[in-house]
């Protein structure tokens, strides 16, 4: 990253991260947290379906193809969209902590242009945490995982309590929710940001 905020430097009492010991084990597909996510909901026509597999340690990877919705200038991906992917990417990785967090800061920096079509790769990892606030890292690479990299983001998320997205959600959401059959459906809904 060029030039991070000192907002985004762990301080000196960080701890390294730890696996929660029932995280997805390594290659498991982590799957949607919420049907109706822009990230990675796929009850979203033009929502970004990105998929993330956990990886070793507090990691991950996933991918998004760039479609034609996606569009910032004729045929190359949003800015926004991109840091999208790089938010839903780092949020997901609060699923290996078994966390429930959001985020509290996102820095992108654009290396490259990434064209509609094109699959983008990418990696993620929680360096540190310190309480409440898990720091991170990720990149985004096209033509494969060790392609080039397109963009990159550290991030700050905090760590908060269920009431977040309860006392700040649209009543009619947060009642479909939680009135889910599905447990496990029912606890994912919460976990990733906003």
């Amino acid at each position: 990253m060029s030039g991070s905020s000192a907002a985004l430097q762990p301080p000196a009492d960080a701890v390294k991260p730890v696996r929660h010991p029932d995280a997805p084990a390594p290659g498991e597909l982590l799957g949607a947290h919420y049907e109706h996510c822009f990230g990675c909901g796929h009850q979203q026509p033009h929502g970004l379906h990105l998929e993330a597999r956990a990886g070793e340690g507090v990691s991950l990877t996933a991918e998004f193809t760039v479609q034609p919705a996606h569009q910032g200038a004729p045929g190359l991906a949003h800015g926004g969209v991109l840091a999208t992917a790089l938010d839903e990417t780092l949020g997901s990785l609060n699923w290996l902590l078994r966390t429930i967090a959001v985020t509290g800061r996102l820095e992108t920096d654009f290396v490259r242009p990434v064209p509609v079509g094109t699959t983008l790769h990418l990696e993620a990892e929680v360096t540190a945490v310190a309480g409440r606030k898990i720091y991170s890292t990720a990149t985004g690479r096209i033509g494969g995982p060790e392609g080039p990299v397109a963009v990159r983001a550290e991030a700050l998320f905090i760590e908060v309590k269920v009431d977040h997205f309860i006392d700040h959600g649209r009543t009619e959401e947060i009642r479909a929710a939680m009135s889910d059959p599905d447990r496990f459906r029912r606890a994912r809904a919460f976990e990733v940001n906003p």
